[in-house]
């Protein structure tokens, strides 16, 4: 994420995605295969692998003769897995992949056209935003699974005992950032010295989350034509003074910039922090492991509210010698019933317009989902076709070197801005 502890042009996966319309279902057209074998590879956290493994139990027993092996490996051993068992021709048939770098396989032609399989009214059964972020130049390739959106989680305990006790719970009450300073410095002075304010969860391939902080200023990291750099502009210069005073003004531990080790979640349960920006997906894992009272709030805002595009697509490979099996069993994990099963089991966010994420009986802190799924509202068309831009994965490896060198060595604002554009420049040829 682990779900990227991390959606293309998705974003009307706000009010439109989250309205109930009519349930047709996504079957991928009866049980025709009789054998055969998928293999498939994923991370996954404990709650989404118990949820993959019923399903691929519930597929097999659907299809005689049919077995899918499912591989589940570490998030950060996954995509070099995968890159390298592509150019060797042993890629699994099936797996798993963040909307941030399904662009860079789709791109590509490694992964299974999904055309042949798929009719207009079952694309039509997913958000406009979530099926333009499984496609590359009008071409689908794979299916989207689910999403998750990061919001605001607070030790309440901490809080009230420095004196805030008035908490936002709606988009329409949510704190501006000159709020959320106020909050974190009056934190700051209440807490131990070894406690801090907040962490952010930009770690561990998570830098592409910074961006929420550039769009609530109403910036973009893209032009429209998604190859000039716009970040150097007004809006990129606000969101990055702001973030360089998580770290100037001690708001956040040192070591938990866009390069350290340790993920946001870690922080608010070992009570090191009395705030962390965390994805819905790792809430089963925060209320088996937090020993206080928490609760979730929405997401700063600025100019706007934002917060980043999170989610997985499962994808087919191109070189797979069962694309039929493949394409059916990558339908069946997206029917209604399943992919309202997997959210619910997992605290995620569906992608189809006819599930209801207020109707999911989340299987963990429901009471805390409602903020989760009105901040994805706030995500626009402008800010998912950036995130699930192709040149995405490259432009966010020059991002950690420089946001790194802006957060934890000095480097200006300006210089760091400047350094952002050439590095788009070479990303995307422009």
């Amino acid at each position: 994420m682990k779900t990227i502890r991390m959606l293309g042009s998705a974003a009307t996966v706000a009010a439109a995605a989250l309205a109930l319309s009519g349930c047709a279902g996504f079957t991928g057209g009866g049980n025709d295969t009789t054998e055969g074998t998928l293999t498939f590879t994923t991370w996954a956290s404990e709650s989404e692998q118990v949820a993959f493994e019923q399903l691929v139990d519930e597929f097999e027993a659907q299809n005689d003769g049919v077995t899918v092996e499912l591989n589940v490996v570490p998030y950060d051993q996954m995509f070099t897995n995968i890159d390298a068992q592509l150019s060797a021709g042993s890629a699994p048939d099936v797996f798993r992949v963040d909307y941030g770098n399904l662009g860079v396989y789709s791109s590509q032609d490694q992964l299974l056209d999904m055309s042949p399989y798929v009719s207009d009214e079952e694309i039509a059964q997913f958000t406009p935003a979530m099926w333009e972020a499984i496609s590359y130049n009008g071409t689908p390739y794979g299916v989207p699974h689910q999403t998750d959106v990061s919001a605001l989680l607070v030790n309440t305990q901490l809080l009230a005992d420095a004196g805030i006790t008035d908490l936002p719970t709606t988009q329409a009450d949510a704190w501006t950032w000159d709020e959320f300073a106020e909050a974190a410095a009056t934190l700051k002075a209440s807490l131990p010295a070894d406690t801090y304010p907040f962490v952010y969860n930009w770690q561990l391939g998570g830098t592409p989350r910074w961006l929420s902080w550039l769009f609530q200023a109403d910036g973009r990291l893209l032009e429209e034509d998604g190859v000039t750099p716009a970040i150097d502009s007004a809006a990129g210069t606000e969101a990055l003074d702001f973030t360089r005073s998580f770290f100037e003004n001690g708001w956040v531990p040192p070591t938990s910039s866009v390069k350290g080790a340790t993920y946001a979640d870690a922080f608010f349960t070992e009570e090191s922090v009395a705030m962390a920006f965390v994805g819905s997906f790792v809430v089963p894992d925060i209320e088996n492991l937090a020993g206080f009272e928490w609760t979730a709030l929405p997401m700063p805002v600025d100019e706007r509210g934002a917060t980043d595009l999170g989610g997985n697509a499962l994808v087919a490979t191109s070189g797979t010698d069962q694309p039929e099996l493949a394409a059916e069993f990558l339908k069946f994990m997206v029917e209604a019933d399943n992919m309202s099963a997997f959210c619910a089991a997992t605290n995620e966010l569906p992608t189809r317009v006819d599930i209801d994420p207020s109707s999911i009986d989340f299987a963990v802190r429901p009471d805390v989902m409602p903020v989760f799924v009105e901040q994805a509202a706030t995500i626009q068309p402008s800010d998912v076709g950036q995130l699930t831009s192709p040149y995405l994965a490259p432009i966010a490896v020059s991002m950690q070197d420089q946001l790194e060198a802006a957060f934890v060595n000095g480097q200006s604002t300006a210089d760091t801005l400047a350094n952002l554009t050439s590095a788009i420049r070479q990303a995307t040829g422009s």
